[in-house]
């Protein structure tokens, strides 16, 4: 597996793939073996349609080992920890179905995407002690959030009423200096 680093303790991974004529064959984890030696707990899978952006969301508590399943997105991570030598930055990559990248966010780091094929199926690996770290408990950064400046695909995604709200972001338990 090749590794790198985009944010602080954001790490990358392309896993080896064995390719032929049938298609191919390549593994999201596996206990002990790896660079993902967390004991991970919790799965989810979101399916989206082009246009749709989701996030950038993240909480304190939780490891996340994501990847694009189906399709194509856009992908953000962007640095909510006080006190890290990358907080207030981010940084994209595209994730798909071909390149099959894996990303590990640690806690503190949110992330979201914008779909750029028809659909994407993404999924989620999670770890964390305790409760889940439910929609209560996250972090919420606007997508056009200026200090992040981000740079979208375009400016018109589609949106839900969390990801479109300032209040909910000046509600939560966002840190910013």
């Amino acid at each position: 597996m090749e590794e790198r680093e985009i944010i602080s303790d954001v790490r990358v991974y392309e896993p080896n793939v064995h390719v032929d004529y049938r298609g191919d064959l390549w593994t999201l984890w596996k206990a002990d073996e790896g660079p993902f030696n967390l004991p991970f707990n919790h799965d989810k899978v979101s399916t989206s349609r082009k246009d749709v952006l989701r996030g950038i969301h993240g909480d304190f508590k939780s490891h996340k080992l994501v990847t694009c399943l189906h399709g194509e997105i856009y992908f953000v991570v962007a640095d909510n920890r006080e006190g890290s030598k990358t907080y207030g930055k981010w940084d994209s990559m595209v994730l798909n179905d071909r390149n099959r990248k894996q990303v590990l966010l640690p806690p503190g780091v949110g992330n979201g995407f914008m779909v750029l094929s028809d659909e994407a199926v993404f999924h989620y690996k999670w770890m964390y002690e305790g409760e889940y770290p439910d929609v209560k408990d996250q972090f919420t950064i606007k997508w056009d959030d200026p200090h992040y400046n981000f740079m979208w695909p375009h400016g018109n995604p589609i949106l839900s009423p969390r990801d479109t709200s300032i209040a909910w972001r000046l509600t939560k338990n966002f840190k910013r200096s």
